[in-house]
């Protein structure tokens, strides 16, 4: 009798993994797009510092302008996925993506490039949290990490091809062109994963999990069912409703939804474990790896060349993190992956105190891309998609988002000044910021090993009972 029951268990949990992934493909253009974005500026901001006249204060505004836009949109993400829906929302971040690469890359002045910078931040900070919120509630419990990861790959894959993009443009130019033409074409090559987006996004079922907010639980069951299973998908919306206790909590206001202890508490370990991954470092590399490496290759056309490889060797740490992820779980990678990130930092800045011209900067940077692909990269996301109860999902992660994004302004805000520094520089040859965030990516692993539980194989509709448990 037990084995007829496991088997019929195993049978109703059967799933269409090539369906889920076709579709968790399609979602995370967003995060394609999102890598884009975020990355082009990296080879971009020499030119375009030299183009517009830009002082150090400046040049960390035209990096760090288009995170407000990804504040703001952070936090309208949750009423955009509540109101419209996760596939509609992320239609929206389509056509923003495209008016801003065009509009930054035909920019005539600094205040125009900005305000197009910002648009495009908009489209980012809604993507970041719709896409892995999406694929998080089409994606069944036992392979969710992997679907998630498709996300942070996505992410990897977009600043990989914009790294290489840059690099052709600038491979054979003069300084000359690059600072009056060849950042705009930088720019401008975004256009092209725009329309790819746009094209796909409506061959995508909406998410079951908001069509039963909705109320239209006969849309849910027909996308759950092609999912697995009628049986199963029948199973899974009865907990659905369950999770959901009746009440449309998750368009609840933010005034009512933080007088709940619990679900302040579950928002709070969301908020610190999105903002902490920029405490890591993460884009001091992303957005200034020319800058950091350009004193050791000798040129920009080197420093270009060497950041494609950055790249590569954060998408080598993301097909690794999302091979394990599901089979060793989360915390163990932000063990792993913190101590290796803490130890590639050290070594480039080791590297750059002795004011070495070789390769040891680049294989530090190298080292903390691998790990960081395959731990707080991956992992950040994962957990800040899953952590959160069906009835608070889409504010939970639209907070969640905004902080992490809140981080990365200081961050990318606050480098330049401290390279640029001139006390800095003289002490410590631009060792220093690698230094201290070297001590940050330790206090961040420190914070999940401490605070948030494991969530590996637990499903959505049982994840508040074990974050709570973790308090």
């Amino acid at each position: 009798m037990n084995r007829v029951r496991s088997l019929v268990g195993v049978t109703s949990e059967r799933h269409d993994v090539p369906y889920v992934l076709r579709i968790c493909a399609v979602a995370a253009l967003g995060g394609i797009l999102f890598g884009y974005d975020t990355s082009v500026i990296s080879g971009a901001i020499g030119p375009i510092r030299a183009h517009f006249h830009l002082s150090d204060a400046a040049t960390g505004w035209a990096v760090s302008s288009v995170i407000l836009g990804c504040i703001a949109g952070a936090f309208a993400s949750g009423w955009l996925a509540h109101t419209l829906g996760r596939r509609m929302a992320l239609f929206i971040c389509a056509i923003l993506f495209s008016v801003q690469s065009l509009g930054a890359a035909l920019a005539p002045d600094f205040t125009q490039f900005v305000l197009y910078r910002i648009l495009g931040g908009l489209a980012v900070g809604i993507a970041s949290a719709v896409s892995p919120m999406y694929m998080s509630e089409v994606s069944p419990k036992d392979m969710r990490g992997r679907a998630l990861s498709m996300e942070q790959f996505a992410i990897v894959l977009g600043a990989l091809l914009v790294y290489v993009v840059n690099y052709l443009i600038a491979a054979r130019a003069s300084s000359t062109w690059l600072e009056e033409m060849g950042w705009r074409w930088m720019l401008g090559s975004e256009i092209v994963p725009c329309i790819i987006f746009c094209a796909t996004i409506f061959l995508i079922p909406e998410s079951p999990r908001w069509h039963m907010i909705r109320g239209r639980e006969d849309h849910a069951l027909r996308t759950l069912t092609r999912i697995s299973n009628e049986a199963h998908a029948q199973s899974l919306m009865r907990e659905i409703r369950a999770s959901m206790s009746g009440n449309d909590t998750e368009g609840r206001s933010l005034i009512r939804l933080l007088r709940d202890r619990n679900a302040r508490w579950i928002i709070f370990i969301g908020a610190m474990v999105a903002g902490l991954q920029q405490f890591t470092g993460i884009n001091i590399v992303v957005y200034y790896a020319p800058m950091l490496l350009s004193a050791s290759s000798g040129n920009l056309q080197n420093a270009l060349f060497q950041t494609i490889w950055i790249g590569v060797a954060n998408l080598a740490g993301g097909v690794i993190g999302a091979w394990i992820v599901d089979r060793k779980g989360r915390k163990p990678l932000i063990l792993w992956g913190s101590l290796g990130m803490t130890t590639g930092l050290l070594i480039s800045s080791a590297a750059l105190y002795m004011q070495d011209t070789g390769l040891l900067a680049l294989f530090g940077l190298l080292l903390y891309m691998v790990m960081f692909g395959l731990s707080w990269g991956p992992v950040a996301w994962i957990l800040v998609s899953e952590i959160f109860p069906n009835k608070i999902r889409s504010i939970g992660m639209s907070l969640a988002v905004a902080s992490n994004w809140i981080m990365n302004f200081v961050v990318a805000q606050s480098f330049p000044m401290l390279a640029g520094n001139a006390t800095l520089n003289a002490a410590f040859h631009g060792a220093f910021s690698m230094w201290l965030f070297a001590a940050l990516c330790i206090g961040s692993m420190l914070f999940v090993l401490r605070f948030v539980p494991e969530t590996r194989g637990v499903s959505l509709e049982k994840i508040e009972e074990t974050m709570l448990a973790g308090r």
